[in-house]
């Protein structure tokens, strides 16, 4: 039996909440087999003293259920994350920004279904497309953080998996943005099925253990609604202000405000309201509001903050999501990509010189 028969073996056992194997993750450090016995080396990085106890007991149980294997030496070595560095700023209770990263953007909407994913895509394309003319490629990321349904690796064209460098897991990049989501990390057939602990461990993760390297803006791609994954956000990394994306429409204007009004009560400012499917062309060059007219800027409004673009409902939007090259890249001269991109100037404008914090 090889070393690298040993590792095939091993590729049985997952890393616990993933579905992903611990191979795969470059846990497995060194591995041989001599007079029966297999030797194992693992070197994890984590602070939940449950985990080393837990693989080792996997790897024991996996290796000695093969023929030949009568025995097992598995050494575990473990490190703990390195705790960030405590940022002075509002709101964040816990944690700091990774050093290299100039400004952290949330990107919220409160209610599902508005296209804040495709928004958030095509806004840090934008952006990593802005300061590619400025002379600063490669300083844009994005953190894709819905857990249950990560749509961004679709989104962006990567369907690739992340490495391991030391401690640091490296991510993806595509169109000029470097990306790092829960997609990367399970299996298209396996559901997210995660209480809130695990949650806020994963988030801290992509912040903490994420080789992000200098940015300029990284871009955080959250989950509809006020809940886990928004309070571990704001806890565990500085956040330089949010912007809210909504549709026209009453319903999901009302829960965008209340998205707004979550970040203002942790201190993040609200850099603006985007828009979306504000309206639709027809091929007669009419103009349509499907979903009503005037929410976003009545959002704006209410939050003391102003209207940052209206994104118009087009099929290529949708269809540059589905293929993984979003409009912005795809049809650059686009009104749509020039949207995006009026959008990314004024919030690039903005973080230089920060939005004032609106209580309400």
């Amino acid at each position: 039996m090889t070393p690298d028969s040993i590792k095939e073996i091993l590729k049985q056992v997952k890393y616990p909440g993933f579905s992903r194997d611990i191979v795969s993750f470059g846990l497995v450090r060194s591995a041989a087999f001599a007079d029966g016995v297999a030797k194992v080396s693992l070197a994890l990085n984590t602070a939940d003293p449950k985990i080393p106890l837990h693989l080792k007991n996997e790897v024991d149980k996996c290796l000695r259920a093969q023929p030949g294997i009568n025995a097992t030496l598995i050494d575990v070595a473990v490190t703990a994350p390195k705790p960030a560095t405590p940022a002075a700023g509002g709101g964040n209770l816990a944690g700091g920004k990774p050093a290299g990263i100039t400004n952290s953007v949330a990107i919220a909407s409160g209610k599902g279904g508005v296209g804040k994913s495709t928004f958030s895509v095509n806004l840090a394309c934008a952006l990593a497309q802005l300061l590619t003319a400025q002379g600063r490629p490669g300083r844009v990321g994005l953190m894709d953080c819905d857990i249950y349904g990560p749509s961004v690796p679709l989104m962006i064209g990567i369907n690739g998996r992340p490495t391991v460098e030391g401690d640091s897991i490296i991510p993806l990049e595509n169109h000029g943005v470097k990306v790092m989501s829960m997609g990367f990390l399970v299996d298209d057939n396996t559901p997210v099925v995660w209480r809130g602990p695990m949650i806020m461990k994963t988030i801290q993760q992509f912040v903490q253990n994420v080789k992000w390297g200098e940015l300029d803006v990284l871009l955080v791609d959250l989950p509809p609604g006020t809940g886990d994954a928004q309070l571990s956000l704001v806890q565990t990394l500085p956040l330089d202000g949010a912007v809210l994306v909504t549709t026209p429409q009453l319903a999901a204007t009302q829960i965008a405000r209340k998205g707004g009004l979550m970040f203002q009560k942790v201190n993040v400012p609200i850099l603006g309201v985007a828009e979306n499917m504000s309206y639709f062309v027809d091929p007669a060059g009419n103009r349509h509001a499907l979903f009503g007219e005037g929410g976003g800027a009545k959002t704006a409004d209410t939050l003391g903050t102003s209207l940052l673009g209206q994104v118009p409902l087009i099929p290529e939007i949708r269809a540059g999501g589905d293929t993984g090259i979003p409009i912005v890249v795809s049809q650059p001269d686009s009104p749509a990509a020039r949207t995006f991109r009026d959008i990314g100037e004024t919030l690039l404008a903005r973080l230089r010189k920060p939005a004032p914090v609106t209580n309400g």
